[in-house]
């Protein structure tokens, strides 16, 4: 039996059966040889991963950002800006004859606000004037009755010293006689014990008429000083009724826009009821953070304030102070931790963080903010 071999090139034949030509023929398998695999890609080349790994490669970027900038600010949600609100409030009660300004208006210091019915207080000064007046005739009358009554006191003095020398010679002449005895009768004896007796009564009286005139000397003089005293009690009054004149004009204290304005024309008016609110320009912001991230937090640290009213722009400022106790130490009723059963809870500290420069556009008392504290 004889085969065929396969030249070199050509693809091998097929098995020839051994049986001869009148057999049947046997198929033969055909044997191919096998094909070269294909080289495996790198993961990061197949098409189906690489959004994957540019997932997890933003993912890794912004993660170390995070970090990085975790790292160095403290932020928090927990923040506002805030500002002075000036309460307007009358100092006198009356009817309110005219309001000048409007809701959000911008005012300057010295801009009348309201203005009050002053007829009343024109008045009660009219009264004051008029009692100052009458304080000063009071005054001037006890000043001329002062110099009548030393004129007297000096009458009253003279006279006890007149007295007192008729006295002092009606004794002498009593005891001359009384002295010569039988040489003097008893008429005489009589008339000059009668004389000194005299005497003596007159120099009692002068001295009683004296201390009378003295008496009405520091009368005088304590007239004066009531009625000084009344003079400047009137001027007194008439300052206070200026000043309450003065007061039924209520100007701004201070440059700001207007809000909360609750008067009108024709109201009647207390002191002390709010009017209106004056909210200056000065503002600043408020950041509550919690205890933990108070640990690398100083004044003068520079800060970055997001104003969630204005997307993308970013303020500059720096820590100002740290309040001295959490916010909750202060609020109206106190945590008592020494009392009951104690739940630790996390407390926030209210950080004050002021701008550097006057903010460039409308910023207002209760906008939320997000500030950004550099703290390394």
């Amino acid at each position: 039996m004889a085969v065929s071999r396969k030249p070199d090139g050509e693809s091998p034949p097929d098995r020839i059966s051994a049986r001869g030509e009148g057999s049947p023929p046997v198929q033969v398998e055909e044997r191919s040889d096998p094909a070269p695999e294909t080289p495996k890609r790198p993961p990061y080349k197949n098409p189906r991963l690489i959004p994957l790994f540019a997932i997890v490669l933003i993912a890794a970027i912004f993660g170390l950002r995070y970090y990085l900038h975790a790292r160095q600010f403290e932020t928090t949600d927990d923040a506002y800006i805030e500002g002075h609100v000036v309460q307007i409030s009358p100092r006198v009660a009356g009817h309110v004859s005219e309001v000048r300004v409007t809701d959000n208006q911008q005012v300057h210091q010295g801009d009348l606000l309201v203005a009050l019915d002053p007829r009343d207080f024109e008045v009660r000064l009219a009264q004051a004037r008029a009692a100052e007046a009458s304080a000063n005739g009071r005054l001037k009358q006890a000043e001329t009755q002062l110099p009548v009554a030393r004129a007297n006191l000096g009458q009253a003095q003279a006279d006890v010293q007149v007295a007192e020398t008729t006295a002092s010679l009606r004794e002498t002449d009593l005891k001359r006689l009384q002295a010569l005895g039988e040489l003097v009768s008893q008429q005489q004896l009589d008339q000059a014990t009668s004389a000194a007796e005299t005497s003596r009564a007159q120099l009692s009286s002068a001295r009683k008429k004296a201390a009378a005139a003295q008496a009405q000397v520091a009368n005088a003089e304590s007239q004066i000083q009531t009625a000084q005293a009344e003079v400047h009690q009137a001027a007194v009054a008439i300052q206070q009724a200026e000043l309450e004149l003065t007061y039924t004009k209520i100007f701004a204290p201070e440059e700001g826009r207007v809000t909360r304005k609750s008067v009108e024309p024709g109201n009647y008016v207390q002191p002390g009821q709010a009017l209106l609110a004056i909210v200056p320009p000065q503002v600043w912001v408020v950041a509550n953070f919690k205890e933990t991230q108070l640990t690398h937090m100083r004044p003068g640290q520079p800060a970055e304030v997001l104003v969630d009213a204005y997307p993308g722009k970013v303020f500059k400022g720096h820590v100002d102070s740290i309040q001295a106790g959490s916010g909750a130490r202060f609020s109206l009723l106190p945590p008592e931790n020494a009392t009951g059963n104690f739940v630790k809870v996390v407390q926030r500290f209210p950080v004050k963080i002021v701008f550097d420069q006057p903010p460039d556009t409308f910023l207002a008392p209760g906008m939320s903010v997000r500030p950004d504290v550099r703290v390394r």
